[in-house]
């Protein structure tokens, strides 16, 4: 008996059956690692140590090893801040909204996405230590009982809700990423060869048995975190735009900026977990999970999100004129043409032109592109938050204390560490824990495959879905 679905095109190819699903995701985890990955990982820690020497240096020396002047008191580091939270979106996006939404493509891509939303939030975090200049006394940041006195937070301080809302996102994110993980550790503490493995998983998968009731509960848990964590998306980087908007500096104080950084937040998300998925796709060779349908859905996302992003550039240009105040004028008029202006072209080529090209649907479903054009939006949005930042502190209300910012290696170190940091965590997680939600794509696999699953269907492996709408497609 044929399946016809004329409507979607398969999510899983290649005729996979349940069994093919576990081998093919168990198959990097249980096999030792590759050359490509120790070549990749050497580099990663390589590049690691030497931020982390940039780090303790801008901690021993003190912030003025930074290339900041009195007029402009935040430039790399708050950019680089921004920037790591803004790409910690698309992950709990795809995991939590999507969900609610019954979203089948989310599947393959879900947990990489929350991984590296996890690994981006801890690079974020790591510039808010950099800043404090004395790292040990982070805990100050905190409003715990103390014996200083009256030494308490300042509530009224948006970088105090930042605390808040990060520590918030990155804990309710962890146990979301950590719960989805729990039914695929059980089936590699099953695999397991020794004991030591079989003991690591076993103690991760904290019991599980399969059981209908226990598989209630964790569709109950899903539910519910994911339910938890979509008003998150949406705060957390409202809060960071907070740390600008309720400022009175002209370029700053606008009440487009949280919804505006959360669509920028969206699109740089997707443009990395883009970049991190289709590497992982050849490297793994996960081609059959990893389809050209997800490609095309999440460059959709990428399309609408840096549309919104062009639309609110536009708008704040609107603003600053009908506002009426020369100051508020002149700060985008010295963003478009002032000492600055390379910066802000890169930033409207990167974020609102390159994004235009996925309306073909040509290069939308070109893996090529797709990687190219990801990598151009995710330099286009940190130029974009350099922008706001630099250019409306270097020049300010006195002319006589107008002054250009200049990085120095330490800001570019800095930075590095982080790129040293992420890659570091990205490289473990995808060698010691599947990369690719095995549990979650089974759940699709009779609907969302080419092929009826045997045990399932009933028929003869390789039996085609025939779907006219896709076959004229792809064949």
């Amino acid at each position: 008996m044929h399946v016809t679905s004329p409507v979607r095109p398969p999510l899983v190819t290649g005729a996979k059956t349940y069994a093919d699903v576990t081998e093919d995701i168990c198959r990097h985890v249980e096999a030792k690692p590759t050359k490509e990955w120790w070549v990749a990982f050497i580099i990663s820690v390589v590049v690691l140590i030497y931020g982390t020497a940039c780090v303790f240096w801008t901690w021993w020396e003190g912030l003025g090893v930074w290339g900041l002047n009195k007029t402009v008191g935040w430039a790399w580091d708050i950019t680089n801040f921004v920037w790591w939270v803004g790409i910690g979106h698309a992950g709990t996006l795809i995991s939590a909204i999507l969900l609610l939404f019954r979203q089948k493509w989310r599947t393959s891509i879900n947990r990489a996405a929350e991984a590296m939303t996890i690994f981006a939030v801890l690079c974020a975090a790591s510039f808010i230590l950099m800043h404090m200049g004395r790292p040990w006394m982070a805990y100050w940041a905190l409003p715990l009982p103390n014996a200083f006195g009256s030494l308490w937070v300042n509530f009224n301080s948006p970088l105090v809700w930042d605390v808040f809302a990060i520590s918030t996102y990155f804990s309710v994110s962890l146990v979301f990423w950590y719960i989805g993980l729990i039914p695929d550790l059980a089936t590699i503490r099953d695999r397991a060869r020794n004991k030591v493995s079989r003991f690591i998983y076993g103690s991760l998968a904290m019991g599980w048995n399969g059981s209908a009731k226990t598989w209630a509960r964790y569709e109950y848990i899903s539910l519910i975190l994911a339910g938890l964590a979509t008003p998150l998306v949406l705060s957390v980087h409202t809060i960071v735009s907070m740390d600008f908007a309720t400022s009175v500096i002209p370029g700053w104080h606008t009440t487009i900026f949280p919804p505006y950084f959360v669509a920028g937040a969206i699109f740089s998300g997707f443009a990395m977990v883009q970049n991190l998925m289709l590497i992982t796709r050849v490297v793994y060779k996960l081609e059959d999970y990893i389809t050209l349908e997800h490609i095309e859905s999440m460059n959709k996302v990428i399309t609408l999100t840096g549309s919104i992003v062009g639309v609110a550039y536009l708008t704040e240009f609107f603003i600053a004129w009908y506002s009426g105040v020369e100051y508020e004028s002149y700060a985008f008029i010295n963003r478009a043409t002032g000492p600055y202006w390379w910066a802000y072209a890169t930033m409207m080529t990167c974020n609102v032109v390159s994004p235009q090209l996925f309306w073909s649907r040509a290069i939308r479903r070109s893996v090529t592109w797709t990687f190219f054009i990801s990598v151009i939006v995710n330099i286009g949005m940190w130029f974009e938050r350099f922008v706001i930042i630099v250019t409306s502190l270097h020049r300010d209300y006195l002319p006589s204390s107008w002054a250009m910012f200049s990085p120095t290696m330490f800001d570019i170190g800095d930075y590095i560490f982080s790129f040293g940091f992420f890659f570091t965590l990205f490289l473990l997680f995808s060698k010691f824990l599947p990369v690719v939600n095995m549990a979650e794509v089974k759940a699709v696999l009779r609907s969302s495959s080419e092929t009826l699953p045997k045990k399932v269907a009933g028929v003869a492996k390789g039996e085609r879905m025939t779907s006219p709408t896709y076959n004229k497609d792809v064949q």
